[in-house]
């Protein structure tokens, strides 16, 4: 009682196969993955910068003419 089963995590792939695709579901999983690490890296040293984060994108305001 309380572990999950063969079925259980069959149904589960399933519905994940049918909400995201078969296309879509490695980069969700990368992006999960990434956050993880991402997460257990700011835990262990709060005061570092994130280390895959890059660089803020400029957007130029300015009205062209």
């Amino acid at each position: 009682m309380g572990g999950l089963g063969v079925w259980e995590i069959l149904v589960i792939l399933v519905i994940l196969l049918v909400i995201f695709g078969a296309g879509k579901l490695p980069k969700v999983m990368g992006d999960l993955g990434s956050g993880i690490r991402n997460f257990k890296a700011n835990l262990s040293d709060p005061n570092k910068a994130e280390p895959d984060a890059p660089p803020p994108a400029k957007t130029d305001d300015a009205p062209k003419a």
